[in-house]
Protein backbone atom coordinates (compact mmCIF):
# COMPACT_ATOMS: atom_id res chain seq x y z
CA UNK A 1 0.00 0.00 0.00
CA UNK A 2 1.47 3.12 -1.23
CA UNK A 3 0.12 5.98 0.82
CA UNK A 4 -0.22 9.25 -1.30
CA UNK A 5 -1.26 12.80 -0.37
CA UNK A 6 -2.45 15.33 -2.89
CA UNK A 7 -1.37 18.88 -1.70
CA UNK A 8 -3.30 21.66 -3.71
CA UNK A 9 -3.52 25.57 -2.96
CA UNK A 10 -7.18 25.29 -3.77
CA UNK A 11 -7.48 28.87 -4.51
CA UNK A 12 -8.49 29.21 -8.22
CA UNK A 13 -11.56 26.33 -8.40
CA UNK A 14 -13.20 28.66 -5.29
CA UNK A 15 -12.07 32.22 -7.27
CA UNK A 16 -12.09 32.01 -10.71
CA UNK A 17 -15.19 30.64 -12.83
CA UNK A 18 -13.33 29.58 -15.60
CA UNK A 19 -11.68 27.38 -13.56
CA UNK A 20 -14.30 26.29 -11.40
CA UNK A 21 -16.05 25.21 -14.59
CA UNK A 22 -13.18 22.72 -15.02
CA UNK A 23 -12.43 21.18 -11.65
CA UNK A 24 -15.14 21.94 -9.58
CA UNK A 25 -14.27 20.27 -6.74
CA UNK A 26 -10.73 21.29 -7.00
CA UNK A 27 -7.61 19.72 -9.31
CA UNK A 28 -6.36 17.64 -5.81
CA UNK A 29 -10.17 15.98 -6.12
CA UNK A 30 -9.43 15.31 -9.70
CA UNK A 31 -6.10 13.91 -9.61
CA UNK A 32 -6.93 11.82 -6.53
CA UNK A 33 -9.77 9.97 -8.05
CA UNK A 34 -8.13 8.91 -11.06
CA UNK A 35 -5.22 7.73 -8.91
CA UNK A 36 -7.76 5.71 -7.19
CA UNK A 37 -9.51 4.53 -10.12
CA UNK A 38 -6.03 3.51 -11.81
CA UNK A 39 -3.97 2.28 -8.63
CA UNK A 40 -6.72 0.09 -7.07
CA UNK A 41 -5.93 -1.39 -3.92
CA UNK A 42 -2.11 -0.32 -4.44
CA UNK A 43 -2.74 3.37 -3.21
CA UNK A 44 -4.44 5.18 -0.36
CA UNK A 45 -4.67 8.63 -1.39
CA UNK A 46 -5.41 11.49 0.98
CA UNK A 47 -5.89 15.27 0.25
CA UNK A 48 -4.76 18.40 1.83
CA UNK A 49 -5.06 22.02 0.67
CA UNK A 50 -3.30 25.26 1.95
CA UNK A 51 -5.95 26.79 4.41
CA UNK A 52 -6.19 23.89 6.46
CA UNK A 53 -4.24 24.20 10.14
CA UNK A 54 -0.68 23.49 8.63
CA UNK A 55 -1.51 23.85 5.50
CA UNK A 56 -2.62 20.04 5.51
CA UNK A 57 0.59 18.91 6.36
CA UNK A 58 1.42 17.96 9.82
CA UNK A 59 4.01 15.98 11.52
CA UNK A 60 1.47 13.30 11.07
CA UNK A 61 -0.10 13.68 7.99
CA UNK A 62 4.20 13.93 6.48
CA UNK A 63 5.18 10.90 8.44
CA UNK A 64 2.39 8.72 7.09
CA UNK A 65 2.44 9.98 3.42
CA UNK A 66 5.57 8.04 0.90
CA UNK A 67 4.40 10.19 -1.52
CA UNK A 68 3.24 13.69 -1.97
CA UNK A 69 1.85 15.12 -4.78
CA UNK A 70 2.30 19.14 -4.93
CA UNK A 71 0.30 21.83 -7.50
CA UNK A 72 0.78 25.30 -6.37
CA UNK A 73 0.85 28.78 -8.46
CA UNK A 74 -1.04 31.99 -7.08
CA UNK A 75 0.33 31.80 -3.41
CA UNK A 76 3.85 30.28 -3.13
CA UNK A 77 4.37 32.71 -0.28
CA UNK A 78 1.60 31.87 2.07
CA UNK A 79 3.15 28.24 2.08
CA UNK A 80 4.85 28.69 6.10
CA UNK A 81 8.83 28.02 5.93
CA UNK A 82 8.63 26.00 8.81
CA UNK A 83 5.96 23.66 6.77
CA UNK A 84 8.71 23.91 3.91
CA UNK A 85 11.18 22.64 6.31
CA UNK A 86 9.39 20.17 7.39
CA UNK A 87 8.95 18.48 3.88
CA UNK A 88 11.97 18.42 2.99
CA UNK A 89 13.17 16.80 5.58
CA UNK A 90 10.85 14.11 4.51
CA UNK A 91 11.93 13.88 1.37
CA UNK A 92 15.79 13.76 2.35
CA UNK A 93 14.21 10.66 4.69
CA UNK A 94 12.40 8.78 1.72
CA UNK A 95 9.36 10.75 0.93
CA UNK A 96 8.98 10.54 -2.82
CA UNK A 97 7.43 14.45 -4.03
CA UNK A 98 5.43 14.77 -7.36
CA UNK A 99 5.70 18.72 -8.19
CA UNK A 100 3.35 20.22 -10.78
CA UNK A 101 3.25 22.63 -13.46
CA UNK A 102 3.27 25.99 -12.19
CA UNK A 103 4.52 24.44 -8.44
CA UNK A 104 8.34 24.88 -10.59
CA UNK A 105 7.97 27.63 -8.17
CA UNK A 106 7.49 26.52 -5.04
CA UNK A 107 8.98 27.02 -2.19
CA UNK A 108 9.54 23.73 -1.79
CA UNK A 109 11.17 22.59 -5.42
CA UNK A 110 13.43 25.98 -4.84
CA UNK A 111 15.05 24.66 -1.85
CA UNK A 112 15.21 20.98 -3.00
CA UNK A 113 16.57 22.31 -6.47
CA UNK A 114 18.97 25.12 -5.40
CA UNK A 115 18.31 26.90 -8.38
CA UNK A 116 15.62 29.51 -9.59
CA UNK A 117 13.72 27.51 -11.01
CA UNK A 118 11.98 30.12 -13.64
CA UNK A 119 11.31 29.41 -17.15
CA UNK A 120 9.19 31.59 -20.07
CA UNK A 121 5.53 30.73 -20.29
CA UNK A 122 2.73 32.14 -22.42
CA UNK A 123 -0.90 31.52 -22.04
CA UNK A 124 -2.47 31.32 -25.25
CA UNK A 125 -4.05 27.56 -25.24
CA UNK A 126 -1.83 26.05 -27.93
CA UNK A 127 -0.98 22.23 -29.09
CA UNK A 128 1.55 20.59 -26.73
CA UNK A 129 3.27 17.52 -27.92
CA UNK A 130 4.76 15.46 -24.99
CA UNK A 131 7.75 13.23 -26.75
CA UNK A 132 8.54 10.43 -24.67
CA UNK A 133 12.59 10.69 -24.60
CA UNK A 134 13.48 8.14 -21.74
CA UNK A 135 11.38 4.81 -23.53
CA UNK A 136 11.61 2.05 -20.96
CA UNK A 137 11.53 4.28 -17.91
CA UNK A 138 8.48 3.33 -15.17
CA UNK A 139 6.85 6.91 -15.86
CA UNK A 140 6.33 5.87 -19.14
CA UNK A 141 4.65 2.49 -18.96
CA UNK A 142 1.21 2.45 -20.17
CA UNK A 143 1.86 5.23 -23.18
CA UNK A 144 1.52 3.30 -26.20
CA UNK A 145 3.49 5.98 -28.49
CA UNK A 146 6.26 7.92 -29.15
CA UNK A 147 4.57 11.27 -27.94
CA UNK A 148 0.96 11.99 -27.05
CA UNK A 149 -0.84 15.43 -27.25
CA UNK A 150 -2.68 18.02 -25.25
CA UNK A 151 -4.83 20.02 -27.27
CA UNK A 152 -4.30 22.84 -25.60
CA UNK A 153 -1.65 23.84 -22.45
CA UNK A 154 0.08 26.84 -20.94
CA UNK A 155 3.40 27.46 -23.00
CA UNK A 156 6.35 26.73 -20.96
CA UNK A 157 9.57 26.87 -22.49
CA UNK A 158 13.33 27.08 -22.06
CA UNK A 159 15.53 28.07 -20.79
CA UNK A 160 14.34 26.37 -17.66
CA UNK A 161 16.62 27.21 -14.53
CA UNK A 162 17.06 23.72 -13.26
CA UNK A 163 19.73 21.35 -12.38
CA UNK A 164 20.40 18.47 -14.75
CA UNK A 165 18.06 15.63 -14.01
CA UNK A 166 19.03 12.48 -13.57
CA UNK A 167 16.20 11.28 -16.00
CA UNK A 168 15.27 13.42 -18.43
CA UNK A 169 11.45 11.12 -19.44
CA UNK A 170 9.51 13.88 -21.54
CA UNK A 171 10.55 16.99 -23.66
CA UNK A 172 7.22 19.23 -24.62
CA UNK A 173 7.22 20.86 -27.98
CA UNK A 174 4.80 23.82 -28.20
CA UNK A 175 2.51 24.94 -31.32
CA UNK A 176 4.12 28.24 -31.06
CA UNK A 177 7.76 26.89 -31.69
CA UNK A 178 9.02 26.71 -28.39
CA UNK A 179 10.35 23.28 -26.36
CA UNK A 180 10.91 22.47 -22.72
CA UNK A 181 12.39 19.58 -20.48
CA UNK A 182 8.80 18.66 -19.07
CA UNK A 183 9.59 15.61 -17.30
CA UNK A 184 12.65 15.24 -15.19
CA UNK A 185 13.41 13.02 -11.86
CA UNK A 186 15.80 14.50 -9.44
CA UNK A 187 17.22 12.28 -6.35
CA UNK A 188 17.75 14.08 -2.68
CA UNK A 189 18.62 12.29 0.06
CA UNK A 190 16.65 9.06 -0.37
CA UNK A 191 13.65 10.92 -1.74
CA UNK A 192 12.74 10.77 -5.63
CA UNK A 193 11.70 13.62 -7.44
CA UNK A 194 9.56 13.82 -10.22
CA UNK A 195 8.73 17.45 -12.19
CA UNK A 196 5.94 16.94 -14.72
CA UNK A 197 4.71 20.84 -16.25
CA UNK A 198 1.46 19.66 -17.96
CA UNK A 199 -1.57 21.27 -15.70
CA UNK A 200 -2.81 24.66 -16.56
CA UNK A 201 -5.91 25.36 -14.34
CA UNK A 202 -8.41 26.57 -17.08
CA UNK A 203 -7.54 23.49 -19.54
CA UNK A 204 -8.89 20.06 -18.75
CA UNK A 205 -5.51 18.11 -18.90
CA UNK A 206 -5.39 16.36 -15.20
CA UNK A 207 -8.91 15.14 -17.09
CA UNK A 208 -6.39 13.16 -20.05
CA UNK A 209 -6.13 10.05 -20.07
CA UNK A 210 -2.48 9.97 -21.23
CA UNK A 211 -1.59 12.81 -18.21
CA UNK A 212 -3.64 10.42 -15.30
CA UNK A 213 -1.23 7.26 -16.45
CA UNK A 214 1.85 9.40 -16.03
CA UNK A 215 0.87 10.35 -12.82
CA UNK A 216 0.05 7.06 -11.40
CA UNK A 217 3.03 5.94 -13.33
CA UNK A 218 4.86 8.93 -10.98
CA UNK A 219 3.24 7.71 -7.56
CA UNK A 220 4.74 4.13 -8.26
CA UNK A 221 8.08 4.84 -9.38
CA UNK A 222 8.28 7.68 -6.12
CA UNK A 223 7.08 5.74 -3.11
CA UNK A 224 9.94 4.74 -1.20
CA UNK A 225 12.40 2.18 -1.55
CA UNK A 226 13.45 1.19 1.49
CA UNK A 227 17.17 1.12 3.23
CA UNK A 228 18.48 2.52 6.59
CA UNK A 229 18.02 5.75 7.87
CA UNK A 230 19.10 8.90 6.18
CA UNK A 231 21.42 11.52 8.06
CA UNK A 232 21.38 15.16 7.14
CA UNK A 233 24.64 15.98 8.96
CA UNK A 234 28.08 14.80 9.01
CA UNK A 235 29.48 12.99 12.57
CA UNK A 236 32.71 12.48 13.97
CA UNK A 237 34.02 8.91 13.44
CA UNK A 238 36.41 8.26 16.59
CA UNK A 239 37.40 4.52 15.80
CA UNK A 240 38.63 3.47 12.19
CA UNK A 241 37.12 0.17 10.48
CA UNK A 242 40.69 -1.18 9.94
CA UNK A 243 43.30 -1.62 12.23
CA UNK A 244 46.41 0.75 11.23
CA UNK A 245 49.35 2.37 13.07
CA UNK A 246 48.84 6.61 12.74
CA UNK A 247 51.71 8.00 11.58
CA UNK A 248 53.83 9.62 13.63
CA UNK A 249 55.96 13.00 13.56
Amino acid sequence: MIRVTIWNEFIHERTKPQVQAVYPQGIHRVIAESLSTRLGSAVEVRTATLDEPEHGLSDEVLASTDVLFWWGHGAHDRVEDAIVDRVAKRVWEGMGLVVLHSAHASKIFGRLMGTGCMLRWRDLGERERLWIVAPGHPITAGLDREYFELPQSEMYGEHFDIPPPDDLVFISWFAGGEVLRSGCTFRRGKGKIFYFSPGHETFPIYHDANVQQVLANAALWAAPSGGGAYENRGRQISQPLEQFRPPTA
